[in-house]
């Protein structure tokens, strides 16, 4: 169950305010700032409705989206696909180029040793369900892109667009949905506003496939910046259980060019998909986050602040300890034996697992050269380990006739770290295509359902709020104050119970009395102030969920807490809102299943 904080958020706000402002050099904002006065350049009374339905409403245009409409359009249903963005050119999905296939006539293990290994891998957190769908399917899958010509190019929306066509399945893009409608129990549609033109769109629909991917708080250096955990905050607020908040993706960025995620992660601007085989390994957890906290940053090859003398910015100290031996080794510096802290990270938590895959070394970005830390997707988990709670194997969330896929669904299929290169694309498709079936399936037992107009006419009501309000907050200006709260490497990777429950205590804030003043005088402002709100929630969850967890496991580390605590703490964390708007939470045992 949540708790309030203990201290008062006075206090917490006031002592934590030069810590953690101070230190994510935003000194440039002006944190006191006043509600302003709104002039919307365009009228809300200006915005025309639209109703349409179908019996399998699909949510997102990546590649869980993708095969979740080809495969509910192959079972026999009705289908349409809403995208904020362009089919296959927005979300993560651009960005992955590689895609695992597990062919049993090559790979160097077998189904069972292969989820054996992402379990040995994950210390436990996976879902062997998942795992094991991942492997089974993927080939079939990657056969099918082929058939479609998804490896001719870097460019992947002339091959999505082959199995949509040819079904003639309707897609409509640019158009955000902010939020899921729920009658009788079970969703029964969608509602959202366009970007190029004042509609407001409704949709109704027997079952809603959410492939909305994941989201972060807009950091710089990875391309993450259109996902904002919109589906899973519109998921969570009609009462679907959420999970995995407290993990922590760690894709590395260049210190030298951070907002270059092509150049920094493939070496090469326009790279083809190609195909990945098995090789698990331990990747983007906290190890270099965690060496940069306790060595400095130049431990990292970054400069000053806090680097010696003589070094600028981009330039290593000179012999700094490996990873290996901050991070599972013997070597502890100095002055850390002096001072009696901080302790090595222990071996088990590193994420070179040193001896566990035999002589293997850690897996790395290709291409990826010079000093590089993790953070450039802060606000992300590690892929496919949140989002909704699913209750099967098919991806159906805790509210009847809702099902998830890829990075919206929370199957933990590989726990708390990354364990195989091309799993989370591989994935996404494997997914979709399993929900996107059984949504066609269900939707053939469901009756279509009323949309009543009184809730449609509160829907719009809450969609163009920002834009009648009359004063209030930027919504680029909210953003900017969560980012100074969440993404400094010693609240969110590097955790401690004091710091964690002052940026609550400011997330709450934020939350509680920006968020109803958030401001749009455009359809963009619009789309920033719904993606303002949706980042705070998510910030609020992972907060919460990482003070919950009091251990240190994969991707998710607390300082005061580093040891890995099976006694306790081998349980997922699941979050829903009760009857009260409150945010609650619960474990749930690694392993049990369904929910």
């Amino acid at each position: 169950m949540s708790k309030k904080t203990d201290l008062s958020r006075r206090r917490f706000m006031g002592a934590a305010a030069g810590t953690l402002l101070g230190a994510s050099a935003l000194s440039s904002l002006n944190l006191n700032a006043a509600p302003v006065k709104n002039q919307p350049k365009i009228d809300p009374q200006a915005f025309s409705s639209n109703l349409l339905e179908t019996d399998v409403l699909v949510i997102g245009g990546g590649m869980a989206g993708l095969f979740a409409a080809v495969k509910a359009h192959d079972a026999g249903a009705r289908v349409l696909i809403v995208s904020k963005g362009r089919l296959g050119s927005s979300g993560l999905t651009p960005f992955a180029k590689g895609i695992f296939s597990y062919d049993p006539a090559t790979a160097n293990m077998s189904i069972d040793e292969f989820v054996a290994k992402v379990s040995e891998s994950s210390l436990g957190s996976s879902n062997p369900v998942f795992t094991r769908q991942l492997a089974e399917y993927s080939k079939a899958r990657v056969e099918e892109l082929k058939s479609w010509g998804f490896f001719d190019s870097a460019l992947y929306n002339n091959s999505f667009m082959r199995p949509i066509e040819a079904r003639g399945i309707p897609l409509h893009e640019r158009i955000m949905i902010t939020h899921l409608l729920k009658e009788q129990g079970r969703v029964v549609g969608a509602s959202g506003f366009s970007l190029d033109d004042n509609r407001i769109l409704h949709f109704r629909a027997k079952t809603v496939v959410l492939c909305t991917g994941s989201g972060g708080f807009k950091s710089s250096g990875f391309p993450l910046c259109d996902l904002t955990h919109d589906g899973t905050v519109m998921a969570y607020k009609i009462g679907a259980k959420v999970t995995g908040k407290e993990w922590n993706d760690g894709h590395p960025a260049s210190a030298v060019n951070s907002g270059s995620c092509y150049d920094n992660w493939h070496g090469q601007v326009e790279e083809k998909p190609n195909i990945t085989s098995v090789d698990i390994h331990h990747d983007l957890g906290v190890d270099m986050n965690y060496t940069a906290y306790v060595l400095g940053p130049s431990s990292q090859g970054m400069g000053p602040p806090g680097g010696p003398a003589g070094k600028g910015p981009g330039e290593r100290s000179d012999g700094p300890p490996s990873m290996e031996q901050v991070s599972g080794g013997p070597y502890v510096p100095e002055a850390f034996r002096r001072a009696g802290g901080p302790p090595p990270m222990p071996p088990q938590q590193s994420g070179f697992l040193a001896g566990l895959f035999g002589d293997k070394k850690p897996s790395g970005p290709p291409g990826m050269q010079g000093p590089k830390v993790g953070g450039s997707s802060a606000g992300m988990a590690i892929h496919k380990s949140e989002g909704l709670v699913p209750v099967d194997e098919t991806g159906l969330s805790t509210v009847p006739g809702l099902y998830a896929a890829g990075d919206a669904l929370g199957s933990y299929m590989s726990g708390g770290i990354y364990t195989q290169i091309g799993s989370s694309l591989a994935g996404s498709a494997v997914q979709g295509a399993i929900a996107g079936e059984a949504a066609a399936k269900a939707s053939q037992k469901a009756m279509a359902v009323e949309l009543p107009a009184s809730k449609l006419a509160a829907v719009e009501e809450e969609i163009l709020a920002p834009l009648q309000r009359e004063r209030g907050y930027s919504p680029a200006w909210v953003t900017q104050v969560l980012q100074s709260v969440m993404i400094p490497n010693f609240v969110l990777y590097i955790k401690k119970e004091r710091l964690m429950q002052a940026a609550l205590a400011y997330v709450e804030e934020l939350r509680e009395h920006h968020v109803p003043m958030l401001l749009a005088d455009d359809r963009h402002k619009l789309r920033l102030a719904h993606e303002t709100e949706n980042m705070i929630i998510t910030a609020e969850m992972k907060m919460r969920a990482s003070l919950m967890r009091k251990e240190s496991r994969c991707s998710h580390y607390r300082l005061d807490y580093p040891e890995v605590d099976d006694v306790n703490w081998r349980a997922w964390i699941n979050i829903w809102q009760d009857e009260k708007g409150q945010m609650q939470l619960e474990k749930q045992p690694f392993g049990t299943w369904p929910v």
